[in-house]
């Protein structure tokens, strides 16, 4: 196989946040099954490859390229349109297309329709994020009755929803870094996550939503907005439930009834489609695949007319003749 340069912006705190984590666990996992390099494009670091010094290179036919940050996308794609690359798409909405010659895997279902739509001609995967081992049930005892993480949360859960809460239970907020998330949701009964609104202000959706996920892992019950990726895995009614339901005070009665009637936490099986041995054999599946088309691509040209705004016109231009014809020639 061909090696794979997963291309960031940088990998220090100024970029940290949950798509680079994702993205360095797929690298770690992408190392098991073929050469793998960290390449940095904004910010050179010590020790890491810089992508300015890479495509100095005489011979990169033995490379595919993974772009993944969302807001950079389109500037790289331009400047890689001479060598390979795939997308590993996590949110959806930034407004750029591909072309057919960069094939997308997608960390969600919900951001592989948009692709499917948006990019009918190209090759797309569905390759979902990984959720570590460590998150499991672990037994302990779960003396939060309610767990917020302030990233990425609403002002109604913030502001109305936690101050009502208070005054009837434990609540526990996360604003730094834990060390153990893991040991965290298993002190928890309920966990809330809202993240809709935050993903509505940046305009692009929510890629995956690893934490609820994570949640529940370890036997929460979790209450959490299905926006975007989340609507993957989010069951309402079934193993969770929809936050910010009509009023503070309805929200309140169920998180209330939750924390007094807890659920059996869901099956381990349940998460075996993320983790690290599905993952593994997805991505290997993946990557014979690319590199089959990256070799059937040296030697042929793309003949699939693209789905353009122009080809789109002219569709509905040619839809508009036929049916005025349709109707001329109608007895």
């Amino acid at each position: 196989m061909r090696s794979l340069y997963f291309l960031l912006p940088g990998t220090g705190k100024r970029f940290a946040c949950g798509g680079l984590w994702a993205e360095l666990k797929a690298f770690e996992l992408a190392k098991q099954l073929c050469p793998a390099e960290i390449v940095t494009y904004r910010q050179r670091e010590k020790g890491t490859l810089f992508l300015d010094d890479v495509l100095e290179q005489k011979d990169l036919s033995n490379i595919i390229f993974v772009m993944s940050w969302g807001f950079d996308v389109a500037k790289l794609a331009k400047r890689l349109k001479n060598y390979h690359a795939i997308y590993h798409a996590h949110s959806a909405g930034y407004g750029f297309t591909l072309p057919s010659s960069v094939p997308i895997v997608t960390v969600s279902r919900n951001t592989l329709g948009y692709w499917g739509q948006l990019s009918p001609n190209s090759l797309i995967y569905y390759l979902p994020n990984q959720i570590s081992d460590e998150f499991r049930v672990l037994d302990l005892n779960r003396d939060i009755d309610v767990l917020i993480h302030t990233r990425k949360s609403s002002e109604y859960l913030i502001n109305q929803l936690i101050p009502a809460l208070q005054q009837r239970c434990k609540v526990e907020i996360i604003n730094t870094f834990v060390d153990s998330l893991s040991t965290v949701f298993n002190r928890t009964k309920v966990y809330l996550y809202d993240s809709a609104e935050y993903w509505a202000q940046q305009r692009v959706s929510e890629g995956f939503g690893l934490q609820p996920m994570e949640a529940m892992a370890c036997g929460c019950q979790v209450f959490s907005s299905v926006n975007g990726g989340l609507s993957d895995y989010l069951d309402p009614g079934f193993n969770c439930q929809k936050i910010a339901g009509y009023s503070t005070e309805y929200d309140v009665q169920r998180i209330l009834r939750a924390i007094a009637n807890p659920t059996p936490p869901l099956p381990a099986s349940f998460f075996d489609e993320y983790r690290s041995p599905n993952i593994l054999h997805r991505l290997n599946v993946i990557l014979r695949e690319v590199n089959e088309f990256f070799d059937h691509k040296q030697a042929h040209p793309a003949t699939i007319a693209p789905l353009t705004r122009s080809r789109l016109t002219q569709l509905a231009f040619k839809r508009l003749i036929a049916k005025v014809q349709k109707k001329l020639n109608a007895p």
